[in-house]
């Protein structure tokens, strides 16, 4: 990711249930509230996903848990959030997801300069066979390394 970069949360399922055909880093906005739990790393995003609504697209699913320590000011752990992408991107996009089988899955959260951004994944799913086959590919992949790592 490149330096200045803490990462907050990766979404592992992600990569296990989807092929993932193109990323983008975008921005996320969020309320004070918000990027103090962020910071925290209180987040959850397990079955979280994107949707373009009126040439923006925005986050669901994605639950930001609520700060402690502000009180009356906090905010909806469950709302949804917009993202921060270019207009062009955001074009791009949206012709891959009208095609079919195509969905937005956020793959990580990262602090880059002091701003929470988003790793946002175009992906399409996998078959129960090509999860089967990935399973055995890193396998076989870690059997060899082990083997190689033995024969030194």
């Amino acid at each position: 990711m490149g330096e200045g970069v803490k990462i907050i949360a990766v979404n592992r399922r992600a990569r296990h249930d989807y092929t993932i055909d193109d990323s983008y880093e975008c921005g996320i906005e969020l309320l004070g509230t918000e990027v103090k739990s962020f910071r925290d790393g209180k987040i959850s995003f397990p079955d979280a996903w994107a949707e373009i609504i009126n040439g923006e697209i925005w986050i669901r699913s994605l639950r930001v848990a609520e700060n402690p320590f502000s009180s009356v000011f906090n905010h909806d752990p469950d709302r949804k959030k917009r993202l921060l992408l270019h207009h062009e991107e955001i074009k791009r996009i949206k012709r891959k997801v009208e095609e079919k089988g195509y969905t937005l899955i956020p793959l990580s959260f990262y602090f880059k300069k002091r701003r929470v951004k988003l790793e946002l994944g175009l992906c399409k799913g996998k078959k129960a066979f090509d999860k089967r086959a990935s399973i055995r590919e890193r396998d076989v992949k870690r059997d060899i390394e082990r083997e190689f790592r033995h024969a030194r």
